[in-house]
């Protein structure tokens, strides 16, 4: 699987893990490159708090385009180290 935004690949890897539609991808896979830390976080009851990414290429910024679990949940357990994309991230093959 493939997370490109604005032209760039941002992480690659044929090891996600999906979780309510969402690929997860190992942190490894995601060009650090890419990622400004964000101070926006938000909840989920099974998941625990996200937090987020802001990506930025070629001068663009996606703000809140990314989001990882740190601790996550038991239940969630399979995320961790692990993080996601949306606005306007296309993911697939």
């Amino acid at each position: 699987m493939k997370a490109t935004w604005n032209g760039a690949i941002i992480a690659e890897s044929d090891d996600t893990v999906i979780v309510e539609g969402n690929h997860y991808f190992p942190i490894g896979s995601v060009k650090n490159e890419y990622l400004r830390s964000s101070q926006n976080k938000s909840s989920c009851p099974w998941k625990g708090q996200a937090s987020y990414y802001t990506l930025e290429v070629d001068g663009q910024k996606n703000a809140d385009a990314a989001w990882f679990y740190a601790e996550p949940k038991p239940a969630a357990n399979e995320i961790k180290d692990r993080v996601a994309f949306w606005k306007g991230v296309q993911v697939g093959y």
